[in-house]
């Protein structure tokens, strides 16, 4: 059976350039198995600030979640200019977090598996049961698509903004 790794995108600053260019370089270490459609949603805790573009990415790799999380999604982050400020919910080029590895469920001071927001934000649930509605929730048993129930209201569609220009193979 195959392992449900999940990684959400976000960005507010320059999101039409950033969210493809992050699915760019993803694309060049992972295996991007499905791709959500992109999202619009009010910034969390940062009033006054841009809307926020969000996607989220199935994707298989032979990478555990530290080494993916730490190694490659920073790296990604990096080079697109992301910084990380004081303050948690500030504008950002681009911010990919690991959200589902499988049925691993972890929590350290570091990494939360699967992590909290898919549980209450729609900006993750929603574009996650799009590329991986009938995956399960490894904690209480729902599948994605039910977590989405009633949160998708929250979230404005931009097909515009094209993620992945070729089909995925």
């Amino acid at each position: 059976m195959e392992t449900v790794i999940l990684i959400a995108l976000g960005s507010n600053i320059e999101p039409r350039d950033n969210l493809p260019s992050a699915v760019a370089l993803l694309a060049e270490q992972l295996v991007i198995v499905a791709v959500s459609p992109v999202y619009a949603s009010p910034p969390v805790d940062a009033p006054g600030s841009p809307e926020f573009l969000n996607a989220v990415v199935k994707v298989r790799t032979n990478l555990g979640p530290r080494s993916l999380k730490f190694g490659l999604l920073r790296s990604v982050e990096s080079r697109l200019g992301r910084r990380r400020e004081k303050e948690r919910n500030a504008p950002r080029t681009i911010d990919l977090d690991l959200i589902l590895f499988g049925d691993r469920v972890e929590r350290a001071h570091d990494l939360e598996l699967p992590d909290p927001a898919l549980l209450t934000e729609a900006h993750v649930a929603v574009p996650a049961a799009d590329v991986a509605g009938g995956a399960v929730h490894p904690v209480n048993g729902k599948t994605l698509a039910e977590l989405a129930l009633g949160l998708e209201s929250r979230l404005v569609e931009r097909p515009a903004v094209v993620l992945v220009p070729a089909p995925l193979g």
